[in-house]
């Protein structure tokens, strides 16, 4: 009786008072205990103010039932769709929502209905996922400022992958301690690109000199990439490079030649489908035709096969000489290995690259000697 006469009351009463009655009736369901029959009587009452033309009304009803997980479901489902001031109490702190009902608010909602839920202070797998697939920027940086938000791996790919280009979401994507080295190289293709389709750098320094230099720091920071990443992602980040076509013969001597040969072994075992035990064992204590024999099994012709095992016997004696300290020489003893003999127009090509990583490591050698000298005699 008490609330038919609410009801009756409602349909005349002032929407200032309609919303101090909306919101004492849900504190009322949610604080004190009511015998059943006067509960569902008050929840009916909930529904009711569900429909009620002020939103002044619906968002005091709001704001009483937001935190609770007592609230009624239909009452909370209904006001997450309301306009954004009162969608957002409910939005943001609601208990009630189960992952499911937030995956459809994202399917279905604005963008401002994805940034409350990106927002939130727990944002399960499942939401972040379905969020990462359709959100714009907006919604993408709350997530990822969020430090309640349970983005999986595969999810952060996929904003790399959407987003990369965007300065913002890169840099709070790299400002991620657990951020994997496929994801690296693929933000760092992202950065490459845009500055090959820089108008003012393509005037600067000319589209083909662009293309070139591009290609070659791309190709180097790849290398360090793969000699940085932890054993265990080397195979996600060999595969990644592999289906980006990054696997040639020519970036496989430049990560031998430069010492990584933990990620060479990796790509090695990604290419030929052999054991990894058994594809180290060969690259670091095989005969010469064995050697020969996994590499051209990896799909490496006989024209340039004869060029990595010169290069693996070469890194083998440098690490047993020099430890850690590894590796400089390799490119140069390659060079003088091959330089006066007669070569297929492949390895021709190969050791043209070979050549300019010795170059280089020579002028990093002397810049190394310069500064050194500079600190001596300081």
């Amino acid at each position: 009786m008490i609330i038919e006469a609410f009801l009756r009351w409602a349909e005349t009463a002032k929407a200032e008072n309609r919303a101090r009655a909306a919101n004492a009736l849900g504190r009322a369901y949610l604080q004190s205990e009511m015998p059943s029959e006067e509960r569902a009587a008050a929840e009916m009452a909930m529904t009711y103010l569900l429909d009620d033309p002020s939103p002044r009304v619906r968002l005091s009803l709001a704001e009483a039932v937001a935190h609770s997980p007592r609230a009624p479901r239909n009452v909370v489902l209904t006001l997450a769709e309301d306009q954004p001031e009162i969608a957002g109490q409910i939005i943001l702190f609601s208990p009630i929502f189960t992952d499911a009902d937030l995956v459809d608010l994202v399917l279905r909602g604005s963008d401002v209905t994805r940034v409350l839920i990106a927002s939130r202070g727990h944002v399960p797998r499942m939401v972040c996922a379905a969020l990462t697939e359709i959100g714009g920027e907006t919604e993408i940086q709350c997530l990822l400022e969020n430090d309640g938000a349970l983005l999986s791996q595969a999810s952060v790919k996929r904003i790399a992958e959407r987003l990369g280009d965007c300065a913002d979401i890169r840099g709070l994507l790299l400002s991620r301690d657990t951020l994997s080295s496929e994801v690296r190289h693929l933000l760092m293709c992202k950065v490459s690109d845009a500055f090959s389709e820089s108008g003012l750098i393509q005037t600067l320094i000319g589209a083909g000199r662009l293309q070139q230099v591009t290609r070659e720091a791309t190709e180097s920071a790849t290398v360090h990439i793969a000699g940085s990443a932890q054993h265990e992602q080397l195979p996600d980040l060999v595969e990644h490079l592999r289906q980006c076509g990054w696997l040639t013969p020519a970036f496989l001597m430049h990560a031998l030649c430069s010492g990584k040969v933990d990620f060479f072994a990796c790509a090695i075992t990604n290419l030929c489908g052999r054991d990894e035990r058994r594809v180290r064992s060969i690259i670091s204590r095989g005969r010469i035709y064995a050697i020969r024999a996994l590499y051209e099994s990896a799909g490496l012709s006989r024209d340039i096969s004869t060029v990595f095992v010169e290069a693996t016997l070469i890194w083998r004696e440098a690490s047993r000489a020099n430890g850690e300290a590894l590796l400089e020489n390799v490119s140069s003893r390659l060079m003088r290995k091959f330089r006066l003999a007669e070569q297929p127009a492949a390895a021709t090509q190969l050791l043209d690259m070979v050549e300019k990583l010795a170059n280089v490591e020579r002028r990093q050698a002397a810049r190394s000697f310069a500064a050194l000298a500079t600190l001596a005699a300081a």
